[in-house]
């Protein structure tokens, strides 16, 4: 029997995969979902075994995966009685900042055949942090010229952002950048893909990423202007008269499906396609965002997102990622921050230092349960892969101290969980600090939903309940609502973000409560954590350290 319901479709271009979600808008129900792992590289990673720092992505392994998390999802829809024909739009997200060079027709130049096995012709992942020398460069001469632009990124343009990674290609590959008409997001180039642009002057480029990784506000105008860019290097100054002047909110549409999507994947021609957006930012909205609530989306790295209204003021928060009117729900200014590493720390820990399969989180998670706090007599930072927020430092290392010739494999592993959540922390105190109130915090991504360890770890030291996302697939089912604002905002169930998200996202009934006997205990350890941070972190800090281990100890000791 066929079900006449209308589905939206979902897809989240992520780090190693594309996951996509098909939602009955009529129902909500979650009807199917379907993951496509990118074919290239180490876990569609290109590595370069020379450069830790270097990450990168094949842009055909987009493709491929775009059209078979679609077939193979539709196909899951048809099994239960769904007609292809019911479809009536579809949103896509995508991590960011990942850039790809792409010719005046909008082709990756790593189509090119002569570019093919070029690292730097790929799309360079929102992970490469080969660029912080360039990074450093554009904060400089940024703070000379025009420092207000800092203030909406957190005082320090990064590393992980669009303008370091294009800088880092013109010194690095005359040839691909003289190959390169302009440089497109990711999570523009989706869209562009499903509605059959062939015109790179003819995207519509994403608010989201446009304003949180490439400087774009309107109160200077748009994007760094062609004479500020000019003293970098010319060829950024001629990168410029390529790049935009206007951006778009999710509530716009990219477009309409091509004939050549449609036929391939058996759509209705011309539904319509969304703008874009970054993979946490919707994210946030498959959670429920909304003001007061902030979000965190835990995988391999960690972003927090808020939102608050355009209309209320806002004062600069040193150190977070972005502040963007409009980047998360339309009428509110986004405010982003973030980790660096978090999935990526405990994936490292087992699988390069211990050489065990990804089943070993289970037993360490068991293992590291039976602690107390401060029991392991350990303390660790989570600079694996440098500092996002709120030091901005890409050239900074993860640290341990602590250790004895008693210390076991799940001490280490509860501690590196305690340092990402000191982390958190530190963040939450920023945020809070610069007078936006946080109410409430939300999870969602692979950790909140797999384990319980973390998220128990996570409210005993920010000492808040740590609520979970129902949906295993959050940020795909963000992108969902997305769509059916699209494709439905004629209807008034539908007219606004809020009203779909309200229909179709929910929470988990279990809520992960602080502990007082470990929160007081996690206050001792968070002092020597911001002492070592601080130390470390921030140049002429004279922190006295030499009492950090024998407090360690002290804590330790306590716990017997």
């Amino acid at each position: 029997m066929s079900i006449n319901h209308k589905l939206v479709l979902g897809i989240d271009f992520g780090t190693n995969s594309a996951r996509a979600l098909a939602v009955d808008i009529e129902s909500g129900k979650e009807v199917a979902t379907s993951v496509a792992n990118y074919p290239s590289g180490i876990n569609g990673i290109l590595l370069d075994p020379s450069n830790p720092l270097l990450a990168r992505q094949f842009p055909g392994d987009y493709h491929y995966a775009l059209e078979k998390s679609l077939q193979f999802l539709l196909a899951r829809c048809e099994q239960k009685g769904y007609r292809r024909k019911n479809v009536v739009s579809i949103a896509t997200d995508a991590t960011g900042s990942t850039p790809i060079p792409v010719d005046k027709k909008l082709q990756p130049v790593a189509f090119k055949k002569k570019f093919r096995l070029n690292l730097n012709a790929q799309a360079w992942l929102w992970k490469d942090h080969t660029s912080a020398e360039e990074a450093k460069e554009i904060t400089e001469l940024i703070f000379q010229r025009q420092p207000e632009i800092l203030a909406k990124c957190g005082g320090a343009y990064s590393s992980e952002w669009f303008f370091s990674k294009i800088f880092r290609c013109s010194k690095i590959d005359e040839a691909v950048f003289q190959n390169t008409y302009t440089w497109v997001e990711l999570s523009d180039y989706i869209p562009a893909l499903l509605c059959g642009i062939n015109d790179a002057d003819a995207i519509k480029r994403n608010i989201c990423a446009a304003g949180h990784k490439a400087m774009f506000n309107s109160k200077w105008g748009g994007l760094p202007g062609k004479k500020l860019l000019g003293e970098l290097s010319p060829s950024m100054a001629n990168l410029r008269d390529t790049l935009y002047e206007k951006t778009f909110d999710i509530s716009s549409e990219a477009g309409k499906l091509s004939r050549s999507w449609a036929k391939k994947l058996g759509l209705k021609e011309g539904i319509p396609v969304a703008v874009g957006i970054i993979d946490a930012h919707v994210g946030a909205i498959g959670s429920g965002v909304r003001e007061g609530t902030l979000v965190k989306i835990l995988g391999t790295s960690s972003c927090d997102i808020m939102v608050h209204p355009i209309d209320s003021p806002l004062e600069d928060i040193p150190g977070v990622a972005g502040i963007v009117p409009n980047s998360v729900l339309p009428g509110f200014i986004g405010i982003e921050a973030g980790q660096s590493a978090v999935g990526d720390i405990f994936n490292w820990f087992i699988s390069t230092l211990l050489e065990k399969k990804q089943n070993h989180h289970l037993k360490l998670s068991r293992d590291a349960a039976e602690l107390k706090p401060g029991q392991s007599g350990l303390l660790a930072l989570d600079w694996n892969n440098g500092n996002r927020n709120i030091l901005t430092d890409p050239n900074l290392s993860g640290l341990l101290v602590g250790q004895t010739l008693q210390t076991t494999s799940h001490e280490v592993y509860r501690a590196l969980i305690e340092s990402t959540a000191f982390g958190a922390l530190t963040i939450v105190n920023q945020i809070e600090k610069h007078g936006v109130k946080i109410k409430s915090i939300i999870n969602c991504g692979g950790i909140s939903q797999k384990n319980p360890l973390v998220m128990q770890i996570y409210a005993d030291i920010l000492n808040r309940p740590m609520r979970v996302t129902k949906s295993p697939e959050t940020v795909a089912l963000g992108a969902a609502v997305v769509a059916a604002h699209i494709g439905m905002k004629d209807s008034e169930e539908f007219n606004s973000i809020e009203k779909v998200q309200d229909r179709l996202c929910e929470l988990k009934q279990t809520v992960y409560t602080p502990a007082k006997e470990n929160n007081d205990v996690y206050k001792q350890l968070y002092t020597l954590y911001k002492k070592l941070h601080d130390s470390f972190g921030i140049a002429n800090k004279k922190i006295e350290l030499h009492t950090v281990m024998k407090k360690l100890f002290e804590i330790k000791n306590s716990t017997n």
